[in-house]
């Protein structure tokens, strides 16, 4: 299994446009918590793409923990992250849905995984409670003309800019 490390300066792959230092390490390293649903969704995300299996199982509820979380990144290539829809999640709440589309490589073939994931708060801590796939769906590359049209997986970018990164 391949790891990788993303530079304190580089911009966070949860996409939240910060840099990695001042958004998910942080809460990778344990220094902090989620505050929100929403924070911790993408600081899950951030650790599926750095293969951090341990923060994956320290944040997921014991309820429906899994032993062991494969973030195996010889298969797949995390490229990003939007999200779709909050509901709750705030500080002043227990519970939170985050529904999301991550985009991805699977075996060379560009996918999105549309999922709907529910958190709750315990002791003052966010955790992964469970998630609603609603479909994992092919990228279609034959809608893209060249490296210079809009990316096929709607992120707004060149194609150049974004999943077809050398």
């Amino acid at each position: 299994m391949t790891s990788i490390t993303p530079t304190d300066s580089a911009s966070c792959l949860c996409c939240s446009g910060k840099p990695y230092a001042d958004c998910c390490q942080p809460l990778h390293n344990g220094e902090q918590h989620a505050l929100t649903a929403e924070q911790l969704m993408r600081s899950r995300y951030s650790a599926f793409a750095t293969n951090n299996p341990d923060y994956l199982l320290a944040t997921w509820d014991t309820s429906t923990r899994p032993k062991s979380v494969d973030c195996d990144l010889d298969n797949v290539q995390w490229q990003q992250l939007e999200i779709i829809e909050t509901k709750k999640g705030t500080q002043a709440d227990n519970k939170g849905v985050v529904h999301f589309k991550a985009y991805h490589t699977l075996n060379g073939k560009q996918q999105v995984l549309n999922e709907i994931s529910r958190f709750v708060k315990k002791s003052s801590h966010w955790y992964y409670l469970d998630g609603t796939v609603k479909s994992i769906q092919n990228q279609n590359q034959n809608t893209n003309t060249g490296k210079n049209a809009p990316c096929s997986c709607g992120s707004g970018k060149k194609y150049k800019r974004c999943c077809g990164k050398t």
